[in-house]
């Protein structure tokens, strides 16, 4: 019997399985690239939350960004949301659980929220520029 990678060890999921997983994948997060396009094509549904510091957020955030760091999110700072919008956080990167502390802050207010995968750093990672300080939005 031919050896197995570790990639084969376990078989993958069926279909149906898959598209279940990866559907509930995206229900919880999106990344630099559709948040860059949502906003290069004036398509913003969304409310897009700095959630790092405010020193970290003048040194370069994303363009609509409004900057609320995560130990301040409570109902009463959150920005207002458009009916049907979502609330999108995101903090400086892959080593940075922030996003995650806000994304539970806000889903526990029952109030709904994604996370951007990637942060700052994923978001430089595709070429997209940060806008400094010159342009600070916050809550």
């Amino acid at each position: 019997m031919p050896a197995k990678s570790q990639v084969t060890r376990f078989p993958a999921a069926d279909a149906v399985a898959a598209v279940a997983h990866f559907e509930t994948r995206l229900s919880f997060e999106t990344d630099c690239w559709d948040v860059h396009h949502a906003i290069e094509h004036d398509v913003v549904d969304f409310v897009l939350l700095d959630v790092r510091a405010p020193e970290s957020f003048a040194q370069g955030h994303l363009p609509t960004a409004i900057n609320l760091p995560h130990p301040q999110i409570r109902a009463d700072t959150l920005p207002p949301l458009a009916p049907n919008a979502i609330y999108v956080v995101y903090c400086a990167g892959p080593h940075c659980n922030g996003a995650n502390k806000a994304a539970v802050k806000i889903a526990s207010l029952g109030l709904p929220v994604k996370e951007m995968i990637g942060g700052t750093e994923g978001w430089q990672d595709e070429g997209f520029e940060l806008v400094r300080a010159s342009s600070v939005n916050s809550v």
